[in-house]
């Protein structure tokens, strides 16, 4: 019997204390997000991209080398505060992604929302600010922890000194997702589900429960 104590924490609470260590913590979700989402993105050179929910900046690297213009917000100090010591360069603001975001409107090219999804409980709020970043023709790419994950009472979480921290997850479907965005003016939406595979386990041996399992939603859709 295990004696790791949990601790239920809220999102940005959680992302706080995990900033230092996320990019070093073996995460299913993270790599066929880092596989897939970055593959859907396909940046192209000159494309003004705002990372919304940026995090340490995971995916601000392939932008940059595709020649893109990239731009992060979040709502969490600590992720960025490790973004900015990787990439000095790239404009950060922090803000809540259900409140009025401190950007102009339709400056981007293309909204990148990428595991954020679970801790929204306003997609409409969100969406309609994507919507109003957005240049008109833009696009979104919306990745989130597939819903049959969150049904099987899987969230966000992390060990720090023999204590499991839980972050905790709105259990939104696929068709919640969907209407959110048609409701906030997209169209041409499409969605991509992604299972546990031989690669992931390659990565990440423990993630072995998860072969056949869908585990990432990815959405893309325009304005």
């Amino acid at each position: 019997m295990s004696n790791k104590e949990i601790h239920h924490v809220t999102a940005r609470e959680g992302y706080d204390r995990w900033a230092k260590t996320y990019d070093r913590t073996p995460n299913p979700v993270v790599a066929m997000d880092e596989r897939h989402t970055a593959r859907l993105l396909a940046a192209g050179p000159a494309e003004r991209i705002l990372d919304a929910g940026c995090g340490t900046g995971r995916h601000f690297r392939p932008m940059l080398q595709a020649g893109s213009f990239p731009c992060g917000i979040d709502f969490s100090y600590g992720m960025l505060r490790v973004a900015r010591d990787r990439f000095p360069r790239i404009p950060l603001a922090l803000a809540d992604l259900q409140r009025a975001w401190p950007l102009r409107g339709e400056s981007f090219d293309t909204v990148l929302c990428a595991l954020v999804g679970e801790h929204l409980g306003d997609l409409r709020a969100a969406f309609s600010q994507m919507y109003d970043a957005l240049k008109p023709g833009g696009r979104v790419l919306f990745s989130v922890y597939h819903p049959e994950m969150a049904a099987a009472g899987i969230e966000a979480n992390f060990e720090a000194e023999g204590v499991e921290f839980r972050l905790g997850a709105f259990q939104h479907t696929m068709q919640d997702y969907v209407d959110g965005l048609r409701a906030s003016g997209f169209a041409n939406i499409r969605h991509h589900s992604f299972r546990g595979d031989g690669a992931l386990v390659d990565a990440i041996p423990k993630a072995r429960k998860y072969l056949g399992f869908p585990i990432l939603l990815v959405i893309e859709a325009v304005k």
